[in-house]
């Protein structure tokens, strides 16, 4: 194998963190190889398994600062040898738009509607801050280690975080809206000892959505509807929408106008009797039969006090 004379690497992937050189495993260095750091890398150097320096920006020379195995006597006796060794070319850049999510929805106690179940996903951006801490926990012997490796160790993390939140804080999803910006400050202080037991700062956190099953949605929209607009009011536009949907349905025009009339009806007698019963008077009247003959029984209320009931015989009348 021929020694290397330089070491770098230029062809970086979008979504690669760390590379190796060369690729098949460790190669032939020698005292004086040259390697060359881009902007927006880091390199650690290995030699025998151990991260003997990490170089910044800029075109590094092998020397015996390096090797201090081959410091003094032994670097003018094996200095020009060729030695196995290899470079982790680390991406310093940040990676953004990484998603995290729950995987099913969990379930919380909501102050207002009681159990409720919720789902939440969104975006995070992540950086390498310790490359070589990086490569020795998570990199291994790999020849490169891109996002897709991670992101599910990462996410995992990331959720976990959110659901501690939401369960610490969260009294009710109706206020939701005004706590994105709170649980996301509280999220990257929650993981940022974790992220960084990796080598990685976790820059940015965006929650997507919170959202809870589409029956608890149209629960909110209906209590927020007859806030806006009153009970009364509300009622009315349910019956004519619950007349709409029979027809999109595709009722006959009988059952329309039964349905129409049936919802009419049943509003304005509910309205009437309760207007009676309010008011504590009338009068009212119903036929009963009693054996071969049919009573006409009659009741009236006056405050507290209920007057007799009186019969009459309507078939003698």
């Amino acid at each position: 194998m021929a020694v290397l004379q330089i070491v770098e690497y230029t062809d970086e992937m979008r979504d690669e963190i760390v590379h190796r050189i060369p690729e098949g495993g460790s190669g032939e260095f020698r005292l004086g190889t040259q390697v060359v750091v881009r902007e927006y890398q880091k390199a650690v150097f290995f030699r025998d398994g151990h991260a003997m320096d990490v170089f910044d920006a800029g075109r590094h020379t092998i020397t015996t600062a390096n090797i201090p195995i081959l410091d003094g006597f032994l670097g003018n006796i094996f200095g020009s040898t060729p030695f196995r060794a290899e470079v982790y070319f680390v991406s310093m850049r940040e990676f953004p738009n990484m998603k995290w999510g729950t995987p099913q929805p969990i379930a919380f106690r909501d102050s207002d509607l009681g159990m409720v179940r919720l789902r939440a996903f969104g975006t995070y951006t992540m950086q390498v801050n310790d490359p070589q801490l990086f490569v020795n926990k998570m990199v291994g012997g790999r020849e490169a280690y891109t996002t897709d490796a991670i992101e599910g160790q990462l996410t995992g993390i990331v959720t976990q975080a959110i659901l501690d939140l939401l369960g610490e804080t969260l009294k009710s999803i109706l206020d939701l809206g005004r706590l994105y910006d709170e649980i996301s400050a509280g999220v990257k202080a929650k993981v940022k000892d974790s992220f960084g037991s990796f080598g990685i700062d976790l820059k940015v956190f965006a929650i997507g959505a919170i959202t809870p099953p589409e029956k608890v949605q149209e629960m909110i929209d209906e209590r927020t509807a007859m806030g806006a607009v009153g009970e009364r009011d509300f009622l009315r536009y349910s019956t004519a929408r619950g007349i709409r949907e029979a027809a999109a349905a595709g009722g006959t025009g009988g059952e329309m106008t039964g349905a129409g009339v049936g919802l009419g009806a049943g509003m304005g007698m509910g309205a009437a009797m309760a207007q009676q019963l309010r008011n504590g008077a009338g009068p009212w009247a119903r036929p009963v039969p009693v054996g071969g003959s049919t009573f006409c029984v009659y009741a009236s209320s006056s405050g507290p006090n209920t007057r007799a009931t009186r019969g009459y015989d309507l078939r003698r009348r």
